[in-house]
C-alpha cells in the first residue's frame, strides 16, 4: 500500500512541478491531496495515514486574490489580479448556523450579527462561549470551540470589488453590519488598542479596547 501512496505522490508531484518551480525541493513529500498546493492539509493527511510528517520548509501559504477586477490605474491590482483563485462556490451554507470558506477552511458563526456591538473583552468572552443553541447554531459545537478571529482571518473574507459591505457578492451570511468588526488581535505598540476590520470597505485599524464594535466568531485554523 505505502507503494502505491508513494507513486500517487511521485504523480501529484510531475503536476506540480508542471504548473510551478515552487516546489523544487528534493526534500518534499509533496502535494498529498493533488491540489497543487503544498500546504497544512498535505500534512495532516499524510500524518494521519503514515504517522510521519511532510517536511515543514516545503509547507507555504499562498497569498489568495483581492477580488479586485476592475483597473482604476495604470500597474493596479485590477491589471494584475495576483494571488491564488479563490474557489467556487466560495463559501458553502451548511444549514446548521455556520459557513464554510473553501478557500481558508475556516467555519465562521452565519449570524455576523449574534451580539450587536460590544468592547473587546466582552467581544472575546462572547466568541468563546458561543456554543450549539446560540445564535441560530445547531452544529453540535461546544463553549470553548469557538474565538474571535484574528486579524488576517477577519480580513480574509473581505472583497475589494465590493463595498458596503467588502465581502463577496451571494455569500450566505447574514447580519452583516457596514461597520467595525473586532478582531482578537492586540497593536504592539499600543497595548491598550486592538486591531479592527471596517466591512464597509475592507480597512484594517486600531482602536481602544473599550470601544464597541461588532462580533465575528470563527472555528478552525489549525493549518
Amino acid at each position: 500500500m505505502r507503494l502505491k501512496f508513494m507513486a500517487t505522490i511521485t504523480l501529484c508531484l510531475l503536476l506540480v512541478l508542471v504548473a510551478s518551480s515552487s516546489f523544487a525541493d528534493p526534500e518534499c513529500m509533496g502535494d498529498v491531496n493533488c491540489d497543487r498546493i503544498v500546504d497544512g492539509r498535505d500534512l495532516a493527511e499524510f500524518a494521519n495515514d503514515f504517522g510521519e510528517t511532510i517536511c515543514p520548509a516545503c509547507i507555504t501559504a499562498p497569498v489568495a486574490k483581492t477580488g479586485q477586477t476592475a483597473s482604476y490605474a495604470t500597474g493596479d491590482d485590477g491589471v494584475w489580479q495576483m494571488g491564488v483563485d479563490w474557489p467556487q462556490p466560495r463559501f458553502i451554507d451548511n444549514h446548521d448556523g455556520t459557513v464554510t470558506d473553501n478557500l481558508t477552511g475556516l467555519r465562521w458563526l452565519k449570524n455576523a450579527n449574534c451580539y450587536g456591538i460590544r468592547n473587546w473583552a466582552a467581544a472575546v468572552t462572547d466568541a468563546n462561549n458561543l456554543n450549539s443553541g446560540e445564535c441560530g447554531l445547531s452544529d453540535g459545537s461546544a463553549a470553548g470551540e469557538w474565538r474571535l478571529a484574528n486579524l488576517k482571518e477577519l480580513h480574509s473574507l473581505t472583497d475589494f470589488s465590493n463595498y458596503s459591505p467588502a465581502l463577496p457578492s451571494g455569500h450566505p451570511f447574514t447580519g452583516v453590519q457596514s461597520g467595525y468588526y473586532w478582531s482578537s488581535n492586540t497593536v504592539a505598540s499600543y497595548t491598550d488598542n486592538r486591531w479592527y476590520v471596517d466591512m464597509r470597505n475592507g480597512i484594517v485599524y486600531y482602536y481602544h479596547k473599550t470601544n464597541p464594535y461588532y462580533v465575528w466568531p470563527v472555528r478552525g485554523g489549525l493549518d
